[in-house]
């Protein structure tokens, strides 16, 4: 999954440890979802667009191979 969550982070100004300690994660956790390394729950998602002021859809790129239900 594609994130624009570095592009967001440095927008505000935030740090990859400020956000992960305003969303209650480590800042590995952060590395990973900005590197697409880490799908996050849905709770995740929803802190992480609250702390960068976005919508979900904005943050989080679902492609196709994404959906698949094999």
């Amino acid at each position: 999954m594609k994130t624009h969550i570095k592009e967001l982070r440095a927008r505000e100004g935030l740090t990859q440890e400020e956000l992960a300690r305003l969303v209650g994660v480590r800042r590995e956790t952060i590395l990973f979802l900005e590197k697409g390394r880490y799908n996050p729950s849905l709770k995740l998602a929803y802190r992480v667009s609250r702390a960068l002021k976005a919508g979900i859809e904005e943050i989080f790129v679902f492609e196709e191979d994404d959906m698949r239900m094999d």
